[in-house]
């Protein structure tokens, strides 16, 4: 038998809170052999931080390894003191974490950081381990490894901070490498090359890798094995290709259920989000631990199910595994086919929202050079000349990178941010640029839920509190009214009363998001405005936020404005999505006919570059050339020439391209290759991945 990079076996791990041990990681074995890429997935609070956190035996006072054992490299981890750990820490295992902005030191150099690794472990002189930093700058594939080695972080952007982390993992040459969500907070096209530069480094090594995430997109185009962890419990243990060609634990089918496909819109197909949320600890129920959540729970369920055994690499604790593989139980956790029927035409709906030629632009201030040699300030074009329009109940899904202009067109609309030129007409009437200039009426009309509700929800405020203050400022409700209306407004987000009486920091993110909706919800609004308002939520949590913005859109007739960069979110909820880049739409289109082609090059880009729920799609990739251009430094001609992969030359370099449509859906772009150049050079379209629905 070949020993394992890394071996665990029954680990229990627990964390003392007052006068007693909770445990959050329970029986836990896995190992992950040289060149073997382990994948371990599950919703927040799961327990995978706690068990990296073991493995590299960084836990807190408060925490402790009850049972169990960890080996790296057949060496007992769980023996070594404190000095012996500074000695792997970073050498034979390192560690890639979720956030670069907030790993890398802001006060010193980007080649310096690298060059300090390698001086401490393998004791290099100054200049020997400078050449080598620039050297694994150069492997990453930063673009001018000279000047982002002498540049600090926060001058580059967070796909290069992360390629730096990357290298800083790497160049020691470790036996483990642990990703902790290393892609989780960038664009679609930032994380695809990011994955693609971690395959490429570790093909040819024997490094064996430990990818923790929850997005199972990920996990199926990079993982070889699958480990889903369950409330400190794995639940399922399987091959990529096996666990998504037929998940045999209720809750990863749960999992794999809430999230929507590329392509498969509300008109087609409903999520079903799995009910509940995983126990807290000190709160686990009995028997199997997912049996509160599980609509195949019988009686049987009530003991602990052991890990079963279903093949020789395949292990899964559920009692009902044998009828699930033969399918004769499952399909509640599949996406039911959706009720809704196809949009009607919008030419007779009243218009919600017009934006025309609208634009953007930021001040920069001088430098001091700029202002000694009297050059004009340069401004930050974030938004050029937008026109949209949003019908009367209608969603309008807007996807781009971060830097694309999404939220700054966002902030003009709900006026957080002046807009420079063009107009804004909310229901056929003109639109103060500013928020301070609109009365009572346009606040009320116009709300907006954003990306983070930790940072929008007043956490001094008790629920109850935050959702009273709209209904009597803007709809003039009585406090014993609105005490009435707080109680409606929390069983339409489908939480219950008592947590009017509670703060933003006693609730989970997806109450946080659901309190945030209902406070935008609760005086009527005719448009809302929803930025990136899933993108930090669990699978099964965005799930149940997207459906529940489903519902309560056709509850109430709202109109929906939805910010996203994931155009799987977006297809699935809107009914139209436009495709934006530096400031300018690059095609606007219906939902179902964006994901046919032809496609803007933009667009084909970015549907290239979403991982597919399916280890066996072969789909085509396309990756952009480096980042998205400064703002203050617009390119001349087609704005996407400079990262364009159907480049054409001079055209694309110095001529405004025209708006094209195709005939036959209606669908708008803006590029110089005509529709049947286009189409011809798209003629294999992208592989979406096989449909989970039977």
């Amino acid at each position: 038998m070949i020993t394992p990079v890394l071996q665990i076996e029954n680990l229990t791990v627990a964390y003392r809170r007052g006068g007693e041990w909770l445990e959050a990681v329970r029986e836990v074995s896995f190992h992950v052999h040289a060149g073997e890429t382990f994948g371990l997935v599950g919703e927040s609070g799961s327990g995978k931080t706690t068990l990296v956190l073991a493995v590299m035996r960084y836990l807190g006072e408060n925490g402790v390894v009850k049972a169990g054992g960890i080996t790296l490299a057949g060496r007992d981890l769980l023996a070594l003191n404190p000095v012996e750990m500074e000695k792997i820490w970073g050498k034979q295992i390192a560690l890639v974490p979720q956030n670069p902005g907030s790993s890398l030191n802001p006060s010193m150099r980007i080649g310096e950081q690298l060059a300090e690794v390698l001086r401490h472990h393998f004791a290099m002189d100054a200049a020997e381990a400078n050449q080598h930093a620039l050297d694994w700058c150069e492997r990453v594939h930063l673009p001018d490894p000279d000047r982002v080695a002498n540049s600090y972080p926060h001058q580059v952007s967070a796909g290069m901070q992360q390629r730096v982390l990357i290298a800083t993992a790497l160049c020691t040459e470790p036996g483990l490498l642990i990703l902790d969500e290393p892609t989780s907070s960038l664009d679609v096209t930032t994380q695809a090359v990011i994955l693609d530069l971690v395959r490429e480094l570790i093909r040819g090594r024997q490094t064996a890798v430990l990818y923790v995430t929850h997005n199972l997109g990920v996990v199926a185009q990079v993982c070889d094995r699958v480990g889903v962890l369950y409330a400190g419990e794995f639940v399922e243990q399987a091959s990529a290709r096996e666990l998504f060609s037929q998940p045999l634990h209720p809750y990863t089918q749960g999992m794999l259920a809430s999230v929507p496909l590329l392509g498969k819109t509300k008109e087609r197909v409903h999520l079903r989000a799995i009910p509940g949320q995983i126990p807290p600890l000190g709160e686990l129920p009995g028997g199997c631990v997912f049996r509160p959540r599980c609509q195949l729970a019988v009686q049987i369920c009530e003991t602990r199910p052991p890990l079963y055994v279903s093949s020789p690499d395949r292990i899964v604790r559920c009692h009902r595994w044998a009828e699930i593989q033969k399918g004769q139980v499952g399909d509640w956790q599949l996406p039911a086919v959706s009720k809704m029927s196809e949009p009607a035409e919008d030419e007779h709906r009243r218009l919600v929202l017009n934006l025309d030629a609208l634009q953007v632009h930021y001040p920069r201030h001088r430098s001091l050079q700029e202002a000694l040699l009297r050059q004009p300030a340069r401004k930050v074009s974030a938004v050029r000349g937008v026109s949209l329009a949003i019908p009367q109940g209608r969603t309008v899904g807007l996807v781009g990178e971060s830097g694309s202009g999404k939220t700054s067109l966002a902030r003009a609309i709900m006026g957080l941010t002046v807009r420079s030129s063009g107009s804004i007409a909310l229901l056929e009437m003109p639109l103060p640029i500013s928020l301070s200039q609109r009365d009572l009426a346009t606040l009320r009309r116009l709300q907006m839920v954003f990306q983070n509700p930790e940072e929008a929800l007043n956490p001094y405020l008790t629920v109850g509190e935050t959702l009273r203050r709209p209904l009597i400022t803007l709809l003039g409700r009585s406090r014993a009214e609105a005490d009435r209306e707080v109680a409606d407004l929390l069983h339409a987000v489908r939480l219950p009363v008592s947590c009017a009486a509670r703060l933003p920091g006693q609730l989970s993110g997806g109450e946080l998001q659901r309190i945030a909706i209902a406070r935008a919800f609760a005086s009527n609004p005719v448009l809302l405005v929803c930025d990136e308002p899933v993108s930090a939520l669990d699978v099964s949590v965005q799930a149940a936020i997207l459906d529940l913005l489903l519902e309560l859109q056709v509850e109430s007739g709202s109109s929906l404005l939805l910010i996203s960069h994931d155009l799987a979110v977006v297809g699935y909820l809107a009914d139209k999505i436009a495709v934006i880049y530096l400031g300018h739409l690059m095609e606007v289109a219906q939902a179902t006919d964006l994901f046919r082609p032809p496609y803007h090059p933009y667009t084909e880009a970015l549907l290239s570059a979403i991982p597919l729920i399916d280890p066996t799609a072969g789909q085509r990739p396309i990756r952009l050339a480096g980042d998205i251009p400064s703002p203050t430094e617009m390119p001349s001609g087609c704005p996407f020439h400079t990262r364009c992969p159907r480049f054409l030359g001079e055209i694309c370099e110095k001529e405004t391209p025209p708006w094209r449509e195709v005939a036959t859906t209606g669908k708008r772009y803006y590029c110089h290759i005509p529709e049947d150049d286009l189409r011809a050079a798209q003629e294999r379209p992208p592989v979406f991945g096989r449909s989970l629905t039977r």
